[in-house]
């Protein structure tokens, strides 16, 4: 309560210009508002983004809050790489930006009021103009949504494959809806039964839940699946697979969810000519992706937000965070 009570006087007395702050986590489950200054003014090649939006990245942020994996190398550290905001100032040199563009920033920032962002080389610098057409606000989960696009891509998902999906937090869902915009027929697990909601919503053919014991029966009757995506981090869902027969000839495991050491059954690659895949983040052109489906009404963000608050109720946020994550699925926080 302590903690509350000082961040809630820190931004009390930063209310006129709340956009210079940003977010760190400083011990295990504790985060505090640091104060970042005001922004210079951009290079010639660069912009100035006024953060209007950010979206929590539920599982890099938890592990990160709570120590799990060594993620972050130690405390005081920042995590997050979602951002939505209107380009401030544009350098001399700049072409792709203009002032007052509305734009998604994907860099391994953290949460912060404003960022200066080098955009010389197209592509590199993870930043989308954003069109009018779009919901910006649900935009600030474009970066959970384009690493389960990433992974999609990475697995080749396409037209009549039978996928099954793990674990249907933000990026599994994101996961989920990619697989089913490339023409994918999608099992989707979880032992969430909102979350389960929320994929049938969003288009998933079968949903299953894993609470319920009879549900390997359920697995094994759509099986063998031509993918299957880890987007839960499950100890026991290799072995699960290899011994219910689960994976299809010439199948693949999308290994998407963080995890420690991981063994597996030779030959249950081998007899298969399977493989396993593992992939990080997201490209821009997977993210241009996404926004021609969103677009097209084909995959949709709005759905998985459970939390819409403004940046100074961070500190629940993360305190649901470390006690409850299944109470969190999508978080926005609203900067305005």
């Amino acid at each position: 309560l302590r903690i509350i009570s000082h961040q809630r006087l820190l931004i009390s007395k930063k209310e006129r210009n709340i956009h210079s702050i940003g977010i760190q986590f400083v011990a295990k489950g504790q985060m505090e508002f640091v104060e970042i200054g005001e922004p210079p003014d951009p290079g010639p090649t660069q912009i100035l983004i006024k953060t209007l939006y950010s979206g929590i990245t539920n599982g890099t942020e938890r592990h990160a809050l709570m120590g799990d994996f060594g993620y972050g190398g130690g405390y005081p550290c920042r995590h997050g790489y979602q951002h939505v905001g209107v380009v401030e100032k544009a350098g001399s040199l700049v072409r792709e930006f203009a002032e007052g563009d509305m734009v998604f920033f994907g860099h391994y920032v953290g949460h912060r009021g404003w960022n200066i962002v080098d955009v010389s080389t197209p592509g590199v610098h993870l930043c989308l103009k954003l069109p009018s057409d779009v919901d910006h606000e649900s935009c600030a989960l474009l970066g959970v949504t384009g690493v389960g696009m990433r992974h999609v891509r990475r697995v080749r998902i396409c037209p009549a494959q039978n996928v099954l999906v793990v674990g249907l937090g933000p990026i599994g869902q994101g996961a989920a809806q990619s697989a089913k915009a490339f023409g994918a027929y999608l099992t989707a697990l979880d032992i969430n039964q909102k979350r389960l909601d929320v994929a049938k919503e969003l288009g998933a053919n079968r949903c299953i839940n894993a609470s319920n014991s009879a549900y390997m029966d359920q697995l094994k009757f759509g099986a063998p699946y031509n993918c299957i995506i880890d987007a839960s981090g499950s100890s026991s869902l290799i072995n699960d697979i290899h011994k219910n027969h689960l994976l299809a000839y010439r199948g693949a495991i999308g290994l998407l969810a963080v995890r420690g050491e991981t063994t597996f059954q030779w030959g249950m690659l081998h007899g298969l000519e399977a493989s396993f895949e593992v992939s990080c983040h997201f490209a821009i052109d997977d993210l241009a992706i996404i926004m021609h489906f969103l677009r097209q009404g084909i995959m949709k963000i709005e759905p998985m937000i459970t939390h819409k608050v403004p940046i100074t109720d961070a500190p629940n946020i993360y305190g649901i965070m470390g006690d409850n994550p299944s109470q969190l699925l999508g978080v926005v926080f609203n900067w305005r």
